[in-house]
């Protein structure tokens, strides 16, 4: 399966957060989307890194509480940030997650952010699969004619 279909069946809204924003407030943002990770992006568009759960946990650890006064721009994940394309397969993203032990990759189309997949989207869509393989594999068993 394509991440293009992940996309379809989940949507392409991306929260974003400015790199000037506070942890505090990416965190309450975190809770409030009830999501595990932010687009860090100066213009909504493109990416500039992303700042996770694990992100904001090792800055606690770091900084103490004081680290929720620093900005999404001094906790965040750049560099080699993780990035797929929506003709990628679903698999291919197990194997990047794995690898690379993420949980959330932007997806990039023309060099703009077009959605996010999480390992939950990975795990409900190779779940589907599963069922779908195993339904067909059923009647073919009960009906080989």
């Amino acid at each position: 399966m394509q991440v293009r279909i992940v996309l379809q069946e989940k949507g392409t809204d991306v929260v974003t957060t400015g790199p000037t924003t506070s942890l505090r407030d990416v965190v309450a943002m975190l809770d409030e989307h009830r999501i595990g990770a932010l687009v860090v992006s100066g213009d909504g568009r493109h990416l500039d890194g992303i700042v996770s759960e694990r992100d904001v946990v090792s800055a606690l650890a770091r900084h103490g509480a004081d680290a929720l006064d620093r900005t999404a721009g001094e906790v965040m994940s750049t560099g080699e940030v993780c990035t797929c394309v929506p003709d990628d397969t679903v698999e291919s993203l197990m194997e990047t997650m794995t690898e690379r032990r993420v949980r959330h990759i932007p997806v990039v189309v023309d060099g703009a952010l077009g959605g996010v997949v999480s390992i939950g989207d990975v795990v409900k869509s190779r779940i589907s699969v599963l069922e779908h393989e195993t339904r067909a594999l059923q009647d073919y068993i009960s009906n080989p004619y």
